[in-house]
């Protein structure tokens, strides 16, 4: 597990390294995600969080070198037009269970 939480952490470094590394702080560890904070006063973004298990999937595709650059070009745009970068993104559509739940309420 713990070779597991170094690759994970290695290729959360490599994906921030395409930012300053002064405007960087790694937070503390924590169990689902990897997480930075951000510094820098030109900068519009303050946090970056990495879901470990997504960073895990993306360890064994065939194409991750492919998605990792594009990941590290999305970081690069996402420093001025959001405050937080999270990978993978949040879903807009809510989870099929909160709505397969409600429909089963409202035909109640």
């Amino acid at each position: 597990m713990a070779t597991l939480n170094m690759d994970e952490a290695k290729l959360a470094a490599e994906i921030v390294s395409v930012l300053d590394p002064a405007a960087l702080r790694a937070c503390p560890a924590e169990r689902e995600v990897i997480r930075y904070a951000v510094r820098g006063k030109s900068l519009k973004l303050r946090t970056i969080v990495f879901d470990r298990r997504a960073l895990r999937r993306l360890l064994q595709t065939r194409d991750g070198a492919v998605k990792i650059e594009y990941l590290k070009r999305d970081l690069l745009r996402a420093t001025m037009n959001r405050v937080e970068y999270r990978y993978p993104r949040p879903s807009i559509a809510r989870p099929r269970t909160e709505q397969a739940e409600e429909a089963r309420a409202a035909s109640s």
